[in-house]
């Protein structure tokens, strides 16, 4: 390099207004066949590179984008297909064995799924076992060439790393690290000849698992793999890239041989800078520098920024610097320009995945002209964010003084754990082994369209909340007919299970095209939480109450949680974190407190990123984890001893935080386990738990419907190392996604499953 450059490393797939996601549905619904399908995806990448241009970026990713999930994507170029999926055909995997490893078959259930490091980004865990790798085709070299002879651009192909890619594998004992990757490398190594025969500058390997700890085993690995790579193809300048946290033992790290490192400024909690001024940068080597927050939605206070760059060049010269965002754009939203019905005091102050590459390009030229060229941009920025900062809306004194005393707020449960489970008996009267569901029902494009009209005005408050009523009243009897013992009353209401809260909570603001991808095909829209946080009103008891109406059973209320709510919304950045989880958490309590008061006795207060928001780095756990405690039992801790609190949560390797479940103190938790195929079991083996626990018993995420012996098979594996006394039967999460035709014979599968093992223990019903 000569001079400074701008990059960035991946781009949102979804399109502004989820372009991408319609496109996957057509095709899986049979609308579309797969040579439209595939026109409209190569459109979708030529847009994003086009746009990416045209926004002043340098050196531009390419193979970034994805038709379900990047690591799946790298499972298949390197053949490793699951056997239940695998045909004897060489070459290619076919797109609908593809889909079929993400979303699974009737003859065979769909890989396991889950969390992208701390992210709410799912990946497709690979699975090894059986396979024999082999190079398919050189999706990266295919990337490269289209961008190259359909516009002109010469870009950087994205691949991930080996060792990442075979560290968030399954289906190898941990002796055999060294066999698989001696397996890989060789194909790795075929892909970057490839790649430089092409006429390829530079490619990004990305190695996110060096933010993680890092042995001296792994750094051997890094040496002798990247040693290889280069060998092969000593023309192809390498990025190692990293994100999401400080590398850890960086001096090992810049010394890697490679041409360049990628470190995240952002997110490091200023280790990655600390270390760079301590212990230097090679000359020899380019910096690419994450200082553009690549997983929040704020506008940067571009003179901040300024100075973080200053203090980079001190260290590293202009002229082995990139400036890029801290991670791929994949986290964030398109633009902010659809955002038309945002105060504008709070859209001036926000930058999505396009500002945000705007001001990669902004502090580029900076960094090339000086601080001059750009003085407007910075003066903007800044006046931008202090007006935010200055508003009533971050400003509200007693929401502040309530966090600030904390202390005078009770956190505990009235009673200890099995005093309350014997007034919790005595009140509900359950069998053993009760049934229930987690929350959610079919979304329907009916329940959509309803929603849409009531918010367009087509329809009056009353005509959408009797809507609503016949929705609940329909799947109350519903429920009743299949036989579950605690009903749910579907959340027909809700958009989205954090979304909706945003909409109810001053503090929070929604958006009309904000998506980001969660995994497949299934989108969310993160509120944006700009200033303090507080309860207005009811949010859930009208529905609530209305549907325990309708039933003797018990009804349970529905709310997500303080951690998830923060986890899965876009943050603000001006205050410490634990405040503003607090300010929710105290919210909340005012909703618990509403539906006991209107006889709710069972509610769910579901806390599904828990886990994945447990921070990178060991260190930090205890202070995430204890701060992350205390908000759930802020928002759950005042009800009466017979009131039950539920939680639920997925996706998560639980032996890493089961004395944080412990300590949550929930009367019943609901655990994701189908998709790991019961492996979650034991960690109940090592660890003895002793409130009451609900495996889910089958795979909510794939259309496939699963039989009662499964189901059967599924349980007695459980009750191995749990008593039966203290065990639920329930899907693995909500069930908003699937069709109701899915959802009535997969319930009723598992309510006859319960029966039998209700009968196996000769218990009476």
């Amino acid at each position: 390099m000569t001079e400074v450059k701008s990059s960035n490393l991946g781009y949102p797939r979804i399109g502004e207004k989820r372009e991408w996601k319609k496109a996957l549905e057509k095709y899986w619904s049979g609308k579309w066949d797969q040579a439209r399908f595939s026109r409209e995806m190569e459109h979708r990448r030529l847009v994003h590179l086009q746009k990416q241009r045209e926004l002043g970026i340098d050196v531009i990713p390419v193979g970034d984008f994805s038709l379900y999930d990047h690591v799946l994507d790298t499972a298949v170029t390197f053949g490793l297909v699951p056997e239940r999926f695998r045909s004897e055909k060489e070459g290619p995997v076919s797109l609908d064995t593809y889909f079929a490893i993400a979303r699974g078959r009737q003859d065979a259930v769909a890989s396991e799924m889950t969390k992208w490091f701390n992210t709410n980004y799912h990946y497709i865990v690979p699975e090894l076992e059986g396979s024999e790798p082999r190079l398919t085709e050189n999706r990266p070299l295919h990337y490269y060439k289209e961008a190259k002879e359909k516009l002109g651009i010469d870009g950087k192909p994205v691949i991930l790393g080996p060792i990442t890619f075979l560290k968030l594998a399954k289906g190898y004992e941990e002796s055999e690290f060294g066999y698989w990757l001696n397996k890989l490398v060789p194909l790795y190594e075929q892909v970057a000849q490839e790649l430089q025969e092409a006429g390829v500058k530079w490619v990004q390997f990305d190695e996110p698992i060096l933010a993680l700890e890092v042995s001296d085993s792994d750094l051997e690995w890094f040496r002798s793999v990247y040693a290889a790579l280069n060998d092969a193809a000593p023309e192809l300048n390498i990025l190692l890239q990293t994100y999401f946290e400080a590398v850890d033992r960086y001096q090992d790290v810049i010394d890697l041989p490679v041409q360049g490192i990628g470190l995240d400024f952002v997110s490091d909690q200023g280790r990655n800078l600390a270390s760079l001024e301590k212990h230097g940068f090679p000359e020899n080597k380019v910096l690419a520098a994450g200082v553009i927050d690549g997983r929040n939605v704020w506008r940067s206070n571009l003179q901040e920024k300024s100075e973080l760059l200053s203090k980079i060049t001190d260290v590293a010269s202009p002229q082995q610097l990139i400036v890029q965002p801290s991670a791929s754009l994949l986290h964030v939203p398109v633009t902010v320009q659809n955002e038309e019905e945002l105060d504008p005091l709070l859209q001036g102050a926000l930058a999505f995945a396009d500002e945000k590459l705007n001001e990669v390009s902004v502090l580029t030229r900076a960094v090339r002209e000086g601080s001059k060229a750009v003085e407007a941009e910075v003066k903007e920025s800044v006046h931008a964010i202090d007006q935010l900062n200055q508003s009533s809306s971050r400003n509200v004194k007693d929401v502040q003084k309530n966090v600030n005393h904390l202390t005078e707020i009770r956190s505990d449960r009235n009673s200890v754990y099995q005093k309350r489970r014997e007034l919790q008996e005595e009140r509900f009267q359950l069998p053993v082994l009760p049934t229930t569901t987690i929350g959610s029902l079919p979304q329907t494009t009916e329940v959509r369209k309803a929603r849409r009209n009531w918010r367009k005005g087509e329809w009056s408050d009353e005509h959408y909340d009797r809507f609503l009523k016949d929705e609940i009243k329909e799947w109350i009897d519903i429920q009743e007919e299949i036989g579950l013992d605690v009903l749910i009353h579907g959340e027909f209401e809700r958009n989205d299970m954090v979304e909706y809260f945003g909409e109810k909570l001053s503090g929070f603001a929604a958006t009309k095209f904000a998506w980001v991808q969660s995994y497949g095909s299934r989108c969310v829209k993160p509120p944006i939480i700009y200033g303090d946080v507080r309860f207005e009103e009811p949010m859930t008891v009208k529905e609530s109450v209305y549907a325990q109406s309708l039933t003797e059973k018990p009804v349970k209320g529905m709310l997500t949680g303080p951690v998830t709510i923060l986890n899965w919304s876009f943050e603000r950045d001006d205050i410490a974190k634990e405040k503003v989880l607090y300010q929710i958490a105290l919210a909340l309590r005012h909703e618990v407190e509403a539906l006991e008061a209107e006889g709710i006795a069972m509610i769910q207060v579901d806390e599904p990123a828990l886990r994945e928001g447990l921070p990178l780095k060991q260190v930090d756990w205890k202070d995430y984890l204890d701060k992350a405690v205390h908000a759930f039992k802020l928002a759950t801790a005042s009800v009466k001893d017979e009131t039950q609190i539920h939680t639920h949560m997925c996706y998560s390797e639980f032996k890493d935080i089961i004395e944080a479940i412990r300590a949550l103190d929930a009367d019943v938790i609901a655990i994701e386990a189908a998709r790991s195929h019961g492996e979650l079991i034991s960690v109940f083996e090592d660890h003895v738990y002793e409130n009451e626990i609900g495996l889910g018993v089958y795979d909510i995420h794939s259309p496939r419907v699963p039989t009662s012996e499964e189901i059967t098979n599924t349980v007695n594996r459980a009750l191995q190392v749990l008593n039966p006394k203290q065990f639920w039967i329930n899907p693995d999460c909500g069930l908003k996604t699937r069709k109701k035709e899915e959802v009535v014979p997969a319930l009723e599968a598992m309510v006859k499953a319960a029966y039998s093992l209700r009968q196996q223990l000769s218990v009476k019903q």
